[in-house]
Order: structure tokens, then sequence, then C-alpha cells
């Protein structure tokens, strides 16, 4: 009866000392850095010739740190321009903005962290999502930190069919794009304690 009545009280104990751990494991972290500018655009091929489109509004944010940051980088697809109104007009109807306005990229965690210089080799694991589509992706990118700055840089390829973008073939077939594209991610986040209410 003694050894129920120890056992008990060592029980107790434990869930006293681990309960303010668990509510602050279960708590959701808040951001230590926001985007505050960047740059996404990609270069395609077609068959009257190369294109790039690109947008700079993009929404972010990023908890944590490496290798065990999480975070995500949004861009509504219909901000995308490339210079062609009819261009931008068929790129909007092929991604079809209307029911899939937004494109995501959502970090589940890093690796291969490795200085370069200044800077930071690192992939970033995670699931990239467009057209209403969500693959996982493993992106090779380069992280840089200064003062209450970090500068994360990326170029990887997306094959459109993978996301079933279609409408790539125009006119009879007399303008075609390349479903294979390259995507170039350039941002700035600043730390949430610089970042003015």
């Amino acid at each position: 009866m003694q050894s129920r009545a120890v056992i008990g009280r060592l029980t107790i104990a434990a869930i006293v000392a681990v309960a303010p751990y668990a509510r602050a494991q279960s708590a959701p972290a808040a951001p230590i850095a926001v985007l505050q500018s960047g740059t996404l655009s990609f270069s395609a091929h077609a068959t009257v010739g190369d294109f790039v489109g690109s947008t700079t509004t993009i929404m972010g944010a990023v908890t944590g740190d490496l290798p065990d940051a999480r975070g995500w980088v949004e861009a509504p697809v219909a901000t995308l321009v490339t210079g062609n109104e009819h261009r931008d007009r068929d790129l909007r109807s092929s991604m079809e903005v209307e029911k899939y306005p937004s494109m995501r990229f959502t970090l589940a965690r890093a690796s291969s962290v490795s200085p370069n210089g200044g800077a930071a080799a690192a992939t970033l694991h995670g699931a990239l999502t467009m057209h209403g589509v969500t693959r996982e992706v493993d992106l090779p990118a380069t992280i840089e930190r200064s003062a209450d700055t970090i500068h994360v840089t990326s170029v990887f390829p997306v094959d459109l069919h993978d996301y079933r973008i279609g409408g790539l073939t125009k006119m009879l077939g007399l303008f075609r794009m390349d479903s294979h594209i390259e995507v170039h991610v350039d941002l700035r986040f600043i730390a949430t304690s610089s970042v003015n209410p």
C-alpha cells in the first residue's frame, strides 16, 4: 500500500514537471522573421523565343533556426507578368488563376547546411503547391545573414506537367511552350524585432 502511494506521488510530480514543457511544445511558434521583399521569376522556352515571367508580390515568414526552421512563401499567380499582355492572359488561363489563385512553398526542414564564404549552402525540404497540386521538393538554396536580415536565393527546375498545367500549345500547334521551366527565387526576410508594430 505504501509503495502505491509513493508511485502515485511520483506520477503526480512527473505530470506537474512535464506540463509546462507540453504547453510550450503545443503553442504555435511566433515567426522570427517575415518577408520584407523578394522576387519570384521563371525562365521558359517557346517556339517564338524564350521569355521570363516575374512578380515581386510575395508574402512569407520563418520560425526557428537552421536546420529546424519552418516557414512558408506564397505569391498570387495573377501578379506574374512577362512583358506581353497576350502571353500574360494565356499564362493566367493555363494556371486557372480564379480557381487556383496562389502558389506556395512550405518549408519543413533544411539539411546539408554548410558555410560557403559569408553564406551557407543548404537544401530546403518541403512542399511546393501550384495549380492545386502539392508535391514534395528538395530545393538547393544559399542563405546569408547580415545583421537583422536573412537573404535566401534558390534556382530549381519545374516540370509544369507535374502540376497538371496544360494549355502549353496554342494556334493549332504553331505556338508551343516547353513544360520545363527554371524558377528563380530571391528573398529577404527581416527579424520581427526590427519590424515596427
